[in-house]
């Protein structure tokens, strides 16, 4: 018996060795060689302080900033998540309902699919260029700036399909926002 055992083990330690240390190794070192900003989240420095993350969306509501994309989970990294509803949700119809309602109350315009949907991960941290410029004027009057200096800025932050071929064309939320902020900081509420 213990002929039939010990190189089990031996081969379970081998094993665990290459495929649980040495293998996870290999693929982070590796990660962090050829995509430093990626491999450690994408994080955003801003004097030092970290602002944020270019790949997780957060929570923007001040009328100056550019919103983002529904979450089904408040941009919650843990847990993060679809609602899971079907096409024939009442309670989806019903906050698509709501959501159309506020965003062309906000913004004087149609509200485009992104902006009435939230994305699978509830964490998706782009809108659609077309969500951006509907956003423009808003933004512009809340600080202040003339709406064509908000469209410039969400033009050079609307980014293309990958590699030509993959994907839709997208603003980074985030980005335009600190793009927004070093333009025209907006100016604290009274009492605050």
């Amino acid at each position: 018996m213990l002929t039939l055992v010990r190189p089990a083990l031996a081969m379970m330690l081998v094993m665990t060795a290459l495929t649980g240390i040495a293998y996870p190794l290999a693929v982070t070192g590796i990660g962090g060689a050829l995509n430093p900003s990626g491999a450690t989240g994408s994080v955003i420095l801003q004097d030092g302080r970290a602002v944020g993350s270019a790949l997780i969306s957060q929570g923007f509501s001040d009328p100056g900033y550019l919103h983002p994309r529904p979450s089904a989970v408040d941009h919650a990294t843990l847990p993060s998540g679809a609602s899971n509803f079907g096409p024939t949700s009442a309670l989806l119809a019903e906050q698509v309902a709501a959501r159309r309602a506020a965003w062309e109350a906000a913004n004087g315009s149609p509200a485009p699919a992104d902006a009435l949907t939230a994305s699978g991960s509830g964490l998706d941290p782009h809108v659609s260029p077309e969500n951006a410029r509907g956003q423009a004027g808003r933004i512009a009057a809340a600080r202040g700036m003339a709406e064509g200096e908000v469209l410039r800025i969400i033009a050079a932050r609307t980014e293309g399909r990958w590699l030509g071929l993959y994907g839709e064309r997208r603003v980074n939320v985030l980005l335009v926002n600190l793009d927004l902020d070093a333009v025209a900081r907006i100016a604290p509420a009274a009492g605050s």
